[in-house]
């Protein structure tokens, strides 16, 4: 397929771009920083990089010109904590790109989310009631903003085909293997590798398993 990639120059970012590439994909990395990405998926000639920001409706249908599907890694900086913006500027970026992909006729749209995002199919869970609260209170405009996001993509048309991958704490460990379900399941735990939410999103593309719901992947 050919996948339009943003939030591509983070960490989860990188992790889809070298799994999609090893399993035979092209890929358009929208990125406001090219020089971020490593030379050698700038050289990819399975790679086009177009530099351009999440608020500019131009640039971001001239990247989803002849896209199949787009994975997004988009998220609060950790590192910005409680200085993330109180405009929910990641929740109007989705608000263009799903314009943008109506407007293209792409219809499919995988995206990583966080427990913050609540779904009917959660259960009660001690820890992740102090992971959330701890979320909600430390990094506030970030919580907000991770919120909205769930919020506009559930409440978009139903020609979009999406799938939330929400996330707990995420790490640094190669391990692939995760477990899909959802809060407080007796499945799922509270750390997931990057590596694995990677590939659970390149598996969902193909499975289509998890359309129009909000999974939280886990490692086992």
């Amino acid at each position: 397929m050919h996948l339009l990639i943003l939030g591509a120059t983070g960490p989860c970012g990188l992790q889809l771009i070298e799994q999609a590439l090893a399993l035979h994909h092209t890929i358009v990395a929208y990125v406001r920083s090219p020089q971020k990405l490593p030379e050698d998926v700038r050289a990819n000639p399975a790679v086009t990089v177009i530099e351009g920001q999440l608020t500019d409706k131009e640039k971001l249908s001239e990247a989803m010109a002849g896209v199949h599907a787009i994975l997004s890694a988009l998220g609060p900086a950790v590192k910005n904590g409680p200085f993330h913006p109180a405009n929910t500027p990641l929740a109007h970026a989705y608000e263009l790109l799903i314009e943008v992909m109506k407007a293209r006729d792409v219809r499919r749209l995988i995206l990583l989310g966080t427990a913050s995002m609540k779904d009917e199919h959660d259960k009660f869970s001690v820890q992740f009631t102090v992971l959330v609260s701890g979320v909600a209170l430390f990094a506030h405009n970030a919580y907000k903003d991770v919120v909205a996001i769930g919020n506009t993509v559930r409440a978009a048309d139903e020609d979009l085909i999406w799938t939330i991958a929400r996330v707990p704490i995420l790490t640094e460990k190669p391990e692939k293997d995760f477990i899909a379900g959802y809060v407080g399941d007796g499945k799922t735990g509270t750390r997931l590798a990057r590596a694995a939410f990677a590939a659970f999103v390149l598996k969902e593309l193909e499975a289509n398993e998890w359309c129009r719901k909000a999974p939280l992947i886990s490692s086992p």
